[in-house]
């Protein structure tokens, strides 16, 4: 068999490999929840495996229109002794069958300078990231980026994130604290600067039907754990 005829029996291989799991695709199958009331808590750690704060998703309101959702969440962002960082409103959209996340969720804007009583105000730029509905490990993915800026007086703070080298690595079984779940494994290299320091890591996200991201860990030029982020609850 010539390359040109295995190429083309590997894309037939594949396209029948995407009409069978479509059709097999239950209509309700999201990346995210999708019900509202529901809440996510993650619990976040150090690279010595300490844990270093939480994150809790509770889902504020759902729309539909037609195939398409809309699904706004809050999120409250706390420290290791529990006490409240940051607090924030995003909104996750289904379009056709992919789902668009809003890459201002990818910085943690708790860095920057908080005012009690007074929301700070942010100029978001970029462009949200995109996970198809129907992963196939092997698939590449588009780039994603965000940049988030803030005025404090004469001086103006940024931070920025690229998220380049997208790619679903596998499906596989995943255990956490707060179950165990069948997820796709996705890869990125992710280039941030949060005010004036850059950071240059390798990102591995796992992501599970009706839940969304389960685990994430990010790793050094070297390949050695700098932080990581897992569900430990889940609350409907």
């Amino acid at each position: 068999m010539n390359i040109l005829n295995t190429i083309g029996m590997k894309r037939i291989i594949l396209a029948a490999f995407l009409v069978v799991f479509t059709l097999s695709l239950p209509a309700q199958k999201l990346f995210f929840p999708s019900k509202a009331g529901t809440q996510l808590t993650y619990q976040s750690f150090d690279k010595k495996g300490k844990p270093s704060g939480k994150v809790k998703y509770t889902i504020k309101e759902v729309k539909s229109n037609g195939d398409d959702m809309d699904i706004t969440y809050q999120i409250e962002m706390l420290d290791d002794k529990e006490a409240q960082k940051f607090m924030d409103e995003v909104t996750i959209q289904k379009r056709g069958d992919k789902m668009f996340f809003d890459m201002s969720n990818f910085l943690d804007k708790s860095a920057f300078p908080q005012e009690e009583g007074n929301p700070p105000s942010f100029e978001v730029t970029g462009n949200n990231m995109e996970l198809p509905l129907v992963p196939v490990p092997g698939m590449t993915l588009p780039d994603a980026s965000v940049s988030i800026s803030m005025k404090l007086g004469f001086i103006n703070l940024k931070m920025s994130a690229n998220v380049t080298n997208r790619k679903v690595e596998s499906l596989e079984e995943i255990s956490v604290k707060g179950g165990t779940f069948k997820a796709f494994k996705i890869t990125s290299d992710v280039n941030s600067t949060v005010l004036g320091v850059k950071v240059n890591s390798r990102g591995a996200d796992w992501y599970a039907y009706n839940l969304g991201m389960v685990k994430n860990v990010s790793y050094n030029k070297k390949g050695e754990i700098e932080s990581s982020m897992e569900l430990i609850e889940i609350l409907e």
